[in-house]
Order: C-alpha cells, then structure tokens, then sequence
C-alpha cells in the first residue's frame, strides 16, 4: 500500500493507509467501553498484582452503578459537574471513573502523591465539586472545602469525608441526609435529574497537561473525543484475542494513557488489567510472570532497567507470557531497544506517541494481523485510521512534503474542545482550521512511518543551529558506563545556549567529565557537542516517565550560580 498523501492547495496533508472506521455516533465512553460485557461477566476486569483483589466485569459493572446512584442521589452530581480523582492503581480506579462519566460528570484525575498545594490547585482550577480520595492518602485532600469520598475499611469519621463502602452498601440515600448537616462545605443539594441525558458531545473527563505553553491546564475532553481515539486505536485488534488478553496496569491511572489507553481500551475488548500501583522491579517481573501479562506499557526507564540491572537475572525469563511492550513517554534509544531485544527475543517493542489534548493515542505501531506488518523500529508508528497529519515549518507556517521536518500537526475527532477557561492557550495550540499543534518535531518517511525528532520548546539553540536532547541522549546511553542521562540546555553569552548532560555513571566506572564530552564529540557534528557534564545520582522524571528538564536545569544553574538569560 502506498501511503496516502493529498496535497489541497499549499498543503501537504497525509493519511492513514487503512479505511477509515465507524465511531458511534450515540455513545458515551461507558457504554461504548462496556457493550457486550454480559458475555465475559465471570472474567476478571481487573487485578491488584501486589493484593490480589480484583473485579469480575460483573463485580465491575455492579460498582458502577452503584457509585453512579450514589452521585446523583448523595452528592447531586450533575452533567459538567468536575469530580477529582486522587488515587493510586487499585481495583476500584476504572469503576469509578466510568461512573463519574456516566453520570455526565467530568472525571479529573490527579497524581495522589503530589504536594497537597498542587492538589489545591487543580482543585480549585477545575471548580471540583467531590474528591475520591483513600486511607494512605487523606492527608492529601484534607484541607478541601468540597465533600470527600474515602476508599479503605477505616475511612476517616470526619465533616465531610465519607466512606465508599458505605456509600455503595446503603445506595446513598443517608449519606444524603447526612450531607445536609454541612452545608458549607457542600453548598446547595440540587433534586436530581435523572432525565438529564448524556450525549457524545458533553465533556467526561479534564486531564491536565502542560501542553506546548507551559503551565498546566485542564484538557476538555469529550464523550466523542475518547470514543473516537478508542476506536482508531484499537482498530486492528483481531477477535481471536478479544477476553484473552492481559494488560500491565503500571502507567498511572490519573494519565490519559493509563486511564483510557489502558483501562479503557483493555476493558472495551474485554480483557485483564494488572494494575501496580508504585514499580518495584522484583515485582514488576513478579507481576508480568505470575498473572502471565501479554502487553506491557512502560517506559524508556523501565526499559533500561530491565536491560542493566542485575536483579532480572534471578528470573526464568522463560516463564514470561509478554508478546510486546510500549513505550510512549519519551524517545527510546536504539542502543538501547537492541539490548533490549538481545535479551527479551520474541518480544516485539512498540514505540508509540500520544497527547492528552488528542485524547491518548495519536500514532503506533500496527499488530501482525494487517498486510502491512509494523512501521520501522525507532518510528512511532503510522497514521492510524480517521487521523490526517502535516508537518509545518515553524518560522513560514507552510506545511511540509515527506521526508522533510517540522512540528507535527493532528485533526481528528480526537482533538480536544480546549484548555478549560484557557482561551488563548487554545487558540495558541488548535487554530482555526482545527489542526492541533503539537510542540514536537517530526517527519514521515516514504513508507508513511513518522520519527519524532524532539519538542519544539526542547530544542536547543546553539548558534542557530538547532540540536535535539533526544539524539544526543541515544548516543550518550549507548556507552557502556552511562547508567542514564538528560541533556538540557544552558544559557551561554556567546552561543545563545550549549548542550549540557546530567548522566548517571555505573558504579565502580572510572571516565570523567571530559571522557565523556569526547565520546559524544566523536560521534555528532561539531555544534551539536556537549559543552558540560554533571555526574548527577538520579534523573528525576515524571510520573509517566518524562524527564523533568526544568528541575535539572534550575539545579545546575544554581550549582554554577549562574541566572538564566531572559526567555532560555
């Protein structure tokens, strides 16, 4: 197959090589996530690795609808209403998000673990009117002025935190009663509307996202806009395996790509979700062995450990069911997906890319069941079914022919509404012709396979020359004493800025700064070398796996007691 390319008049626009597919156009994410359950009502959903417990998709689709009554009846929880979500992966996580979505109300997940502030903030930011919180993290959501559900057999006694078991056991009706006493914290009950309908259109969940700007922003998604990703997704999945197959639940759930690329899409074709809430490498591997999970969604992190650290080799690899991973957080180094490959033969590594502001997933790699086989290593993929993509020169705002590089550019049913009360950060990101821009730089190749080459705000500028942190991170893990590396980008009088590396040496290796500033020279163009080295013990990363560039780069500016130039 030829990939698909139109040009209409100055654009250079190009599209899936498969037909597209059907998106209903009548269901919102839980029905469509749930149709046909019934059939698989006796199979398990989900699985808690480190306890155990679990839901059947009987036992998933009960507390469904239980927390759903109680919503509407406890807490009047109504269509646009936002319900914050600040829980680890445990067994409860997808029931509870569907449910808020059922209810029309907007799931906003956020990371349990953050600072209590950064809870506040989106809190406060998304007008949530409930938080779902647990024991270990009350402590967390405390000090919000808005009901609280807690999760766990000792939920604590106190105004306004309620316990989900009671909830869901007594139907919601005293708690009801029982929320009247604390008017200031709940405000005024609404009668509830249980002829108010849900439809496609409504939003069901507000991620948060520093998108291409900055700061973080809550992302408006819509019923539509997630069905619509689901669908593209998992277009190629062949019925063979629909309620035969296990999936690692590691990435967190408050993400987009936890929430929906996993749990969603897992459940949608009726499979198991093994979900972790903290890694923990000796029960990671324990966790992929013991409930035989077939596909595991990590990140370039885990990869790495899996290739270097010593503890793998005290497991019978042999014993593992694991058909592929994904790794969607960050570029994978090819060094890096060969050693990976030499150690783990027969498992098939998927560099995929997405965006919470495109609902998940925007580009993969296709499954063994199409013609076409899998886009090239290294590439994240192909334009899958109902996408149309273009690469824009960031200076002239053309877009671009094949081959050539520019910042990506996506219009689909996937896009998101907008920045929640961010008019202008909206308008910066989607423009009028309903292209989201990106922020990352890519090109497609002749075989329709698009390679990402780096974020436009990552990019540094040495001398007007342009250099990609991720080229010079491969290269730089591909020595044998770097255990991990981040390259930033460091204010410099005369260059405008010069690429600097914090790497994480092996132990008991002996290279210094400047071994490791000739290794990249031999191996890059003059101008994209390293000009600085810092011997760092940790490379501090996301929750999803991004490096933290930001904190890297405040830390050696400190340690050189240097101040950024203005817009560095």
């Amino acid at each position: 197959m030829e990939n698909q390319m139109e040009k209409e008049g100055e654009e250079h626009i190009f599209r899936s090589q498969f037909p597209a597919v059907p998106v209903p156009e009548n269901l919102t994410v839980t029905e469509f996530v749930l149709q046909d359950w019934h059939l698989y009502a006796d199979n398990v959903a989900i699985v808690e690795a480190q306890t155990g417990k679990q839901h059947t998709y009987s036992q998933l689709v009960h507390h469904i609808n239980s927390f759903r009554r109680a919503l509407k009846s406890a807490f009047s929880i109504k269509k646009g209403d936002v319900v914050l979500v600040a829980l680890p992966n445990i067994v409860e996580y997808p029931a509870i998000a569907l449910a808020i979505m059922s209810t029309g109300g907007v799931f906003s997940g956020v990371n349990p673990a953050a600072h209590p502030s950064e809870i506040l903030k989106q809190a406060t930011d998304s007008e949530a009117r409930l938080v779902v919180a647990n024991n270990a993290y009350y402590e967390k959501v405390a000090h919000l002025e808005i009901p609280k559900v807690i999760i766990g057999e000792s939920a604590k006694d106190t105004a306004g935190a309620f316990s989900y078991e009671d909830i869901l056991n007594r139907g919601g009706d005293e708690i009801h009663d029982a929320s009247k006493t604390q008017g200031s914290l709940i405000g005024k009950m609404l009668d509830v509307d249980d002829g108010e309908m849900v439809t496609p259109d409504d939003l069901c969940a507000l991620p948060y996202s520093s998108g291409t700007t900055g700061t973080s922003k809550g992302v408006m998604l819509t019923h539509r806009n997630i069905v619509a990703n689901l669908c593209s997704t998992l277009f190629d999945v062949p019925a063979e395996l629909i309620g035969k197959y296990t999936t690692l639940g590691l990435m967190p759930f408050f993400h987009i790509y936890g929430i929906m690329g996993i749990c969603c899409a897992t459940i949608r074709n009726k499979g198991k979700v093994v979900a972790m809430s903290r890694f923990d490498l000796r029960a990671f591997l324990n966790a992929l062995i013991e409930y035989e999970v077939n596909f595991a969604p990590i990140v370039p992190p885990v990869i790495l450990m899996l290739v270097k650290n010593p503890v793998v080799e005290g497991f019978d690899l042999k014993r593992l069911k694991l058909k592929a991973i994904m790794t969607a957080a960050a570029p994978l180094a090819p060094e890096l997906l060969r050693s990976f490959e030499e150690k783990f033969p027969g498992v098939e590594v998927q560099e995929a890319y997405g965006l919470t502001e495109h609902s998940c997933i925007t580009l993969t790699h296709c499954g063994p069941s199409h013609a076409r086989g899998n886009a090239k290593r290294n590439s994240v993929g192909f334009i899958l079914p109902n996408l149309e993509v273009k690469f824009v020169d960031s200076d002239t705002g053309r877009s671009l022919p094949k081959s050539t590089v520019g910042e990506i550019c996506v219009r689909s049913k996937c896009v998101m509404k907008g920045y929640f009360k961010n008019k202008e950060a909206t308008e910066q990101t989607i423009d009028s012709q309903g292209w989201l821009h990106t922020g990352d730089i890519g090109y497609i190749d002749d075989d329709g396979d698009i390679f990402i080459v780096d974020r436009v705000k990552e990019m540094i500028k040495y001398k007007g020359f342009q250099v990609a942190p991720a080229e010079l991170e491969a290269i730089l893990l591909s020595h044998p004493s770097v255990e991990d590396v981040a390259v930033i980008p460091l204010p410099d009088e005369e260059a405008g800025e010069v690429p600097a590396a914090c790497v994480v040496m092996a132990p008991k290796s002996k290279e210094n700064e400047e071994d490791i500033m000739k290794f990249v020279a031999s191996n890059v163009a003059s101008y994209k070398r390293v000009r600085v080295v810092h011997f760092v013990e940790t490379i501090p990363k996301s929750a999803s796996g991004k490096i933290m560039r930001k904190f890297l780069k405040e830390s050696i500016l400190k340690r050189l007691n240097k101040r950024p130039v203005p817009g560095t």
